[in-house]
């Protein structure tokens, strides 16, 4: 039974949408995701193309349930660049009361940076912090792995507790680093790509994923 916000908002779109669903499930290779862990998987590739994703995606036990819940919730999303925020559907974080922010070019963030000679990413997470949005609130990086380090080092000496992590920068410089870094990671739910591949683009999916799972718990229970 179609989602009702979280789908495409045409016959014809849906229609398009679930053809290219069945041809993912039809091409992937075997996998060992759970079922709800495949719905995350399968928009990810669906949105590059790239059956890479199927394998190189993981998943702390308990992130599907946390990002659910957290989503039903109503926590915010804290993105370290502009374009996931952008990427997201307003109507469907609208439906779940979500809200986006970003800081990466914030007056303050920029001054910082220079002043201590590290990434505008950085400072931003630490905004972010300052301000509270870190704790209960999803975490999603698709760029700066400078970011992800700064949330590892958050929870470890400040006790920050996330309700999710969504971890995957991409690049050649740390983007691996960073990612195994926080998949070593008890106390606190994520899901990364290991390697270099990753994105903003996988991070809205990945968000879209659990907004269209949150859609059906909401509904069916």
């Amino acid at each position: 039974m179609n989602n009702h916000v979280t789908e495409q908002l045409t016959r014809a779109g849906r229609e398009i949408e679930h053809s290219s669903f069945a041809i993912v499930d039809r091409e992937a290779s075997a996998h060992s995701y759970a079922d709800d862990q495949w719905q995350i998987v399968r928009r990810m590739i669906h949105a590059t193309a790239d059956f890479e994703f199927n394998g190189l995606t993981r998943f702390h036990p308990s992130a599907v349930t946390a990002g659910l819940n957290a989503i039903l919730a109503g926590s915010s999303v804290v993105a370290d660049v502009e374009m996931i925020c952008v990427g997201l559907s307003k109507p469907r974080l609208a439906h779940f009361g979500v809200t986006t922010r970003h800081f990466i070019s914030d007056q303050d963030v920029i001054a910082a940076a220079k002043r201590q000679d590290t990434t505008r990413a950085v400072q931003a997470i630490c905004k972010a912090y300052r301000l509270g949005l870190l704790d209960n609130g999803i975490v999603a990086v698709g760029n700066a792995p400078t970011a992800l380090f700064e949330v590892e080092r958050l929870i470890a000496e400040e006790g920050v507790r996330p309700a999710l992590i969504i971890g995957m920068p991409v690049g050649f410089v740390s983007a691996e680093e960073s990612k195994a870094a926080i998949a070593k990671i008890d106390s606190v739910p994520w899901i990364v790509t290991d390697g270099r591949k990753g994105g903003s683009t996988l991070v809205v999916a990945a968000l879209h994923a659990l907004l269209a799972l949150a859609e059906q718990k909401d509904r069916w229970g």
